[in-house]
């Protein structure tokens, strides 16, 4: 099933004071930390994922802070569903700074849902990005991150997982050439790393398999390829990615699955138009499944 329903939902309304990066933000709002994996917008659905939500943001020149606190997260699936809202107190604490060309930061994301107990969590972690540059080769760009997670509030498990990732990428004549490696670890199969407000379909495979990560585990090893075709006058800025999966359980020793990802999009006047493709081969968990989607979309 592609989460997509036929809904209407009420996605910001809010107020928003803001100078040279320094200012603060209530309402119901949109909130994209770093590259989305712990906080995000979902931004590839049709309703998008808001906070209501009082954010502070502050710049001194290289070093930059982002405090939030929320009390309900409104998710993708519209006013219809009994899942369109969840409430409860929701801490993002993010900050770091350029440092040698070094992209620095240190986050804390605090999760204590009044219903979803099972995703009450505490998370602290660090995150590093940078662009190598490799004379006479490419420019390599590196970013990697690392966290611990463990129960909060009035979860009801007591647990403890950690969490890696680490991806590299370059461009080799006109490809792109991304490969990376994520664990969302396991606390011995009992719970697992959980990141219930990130843009999930970003990460672990477009056929969101893993949207809840089981009690195993999950590690993701990945690789992309991927060409953006100019001077094409049909078909202007046409590209295509493809993307391979492999993913075993971080507890137990497990082959979950695999999965293949291929996208390809082009313009047609003030239309973007985009083609997805996801073909998930199950092992030890889950089912086989395929996903296609088309979309256009129009700027004016």
């Amino acid at each position: 099933m592609v989460a997509d329903p036929e809904n209407l939902e009420l996605n910001r309304l809010q107020l928003s004071v803001m100078q040279d990066g320094t200012g603060a933000t209530i309402g119901r709002q949109r909130i994209i930390l770093d590259n989305a994996r712990f906080v995000g917008n979902v931004g590839w659905r049709q309703n998008e994922q808001t906070f209501d939500a009082i954010r502070g943001q502050a710049s001194f020149g290289p070093v930059a802070l982002d405090a939030t606190y929320a009390i309900s997260q409104r998710t993708i699936f519209g006013v219809d569903s009994p899942a369109e809202h969840f409430d409860g107190d929701f801490i993002f604490l993010n900050g770091g700074a350029e440092i040698a060309g070094v992209d620095a930061k240190a986050f804390a994301y605090l999760l204590d849902y009044d219903d979803r107990l099972a995703f009450s969590s505490q998370t602290y972690g660090l995150r590093a990005a940078a662009t190598i540059d490799l004379p006479g080769l490419f420019a390599l760009n590196a970013e990697a991150s690392v966290a611990t997670q463990s129960d909060y509030g009035a979860n009801p498990v007591d647990y403890s997982a950690s969490y890696y990732s680490v991806r590299l990428g370059a461009t080799v004549t006109g490809f792109g050439l991304t490969a990376g490696y994520e664990e969302l670890g396991s606390d011995d199969g009992i719970a697992a790393f959980q990141t219930p407000m990130a843009t999930l379909h970003a990460f672990n495979g477009w056929a969101d398999v893993f949207l809840t990560t089981p009690a195993f585990g999950v590690r993701d090893y990945y690789v992309t390829v991927g060409r953006s075709f100019g001077g094409i006058r049909l078909l202007p800025g046409l590209n295509a990615n493809v993307t391979y999966h492999q993913f075993d359980s971080d507890f137990g020793n497990l082959d979950l699955g695999s999965e293949w990802d291929a996208s390809l999009g082009f313009k047609a006047g003030p239309v973007s138009l985009l083609a997805k493709y996801a073909n998930y081969r199950a092992d030890a968990f889950a089912v086989d499944t395929e996903k296609f989607w088309l979309q256009a979309e129009i700027n004016f």
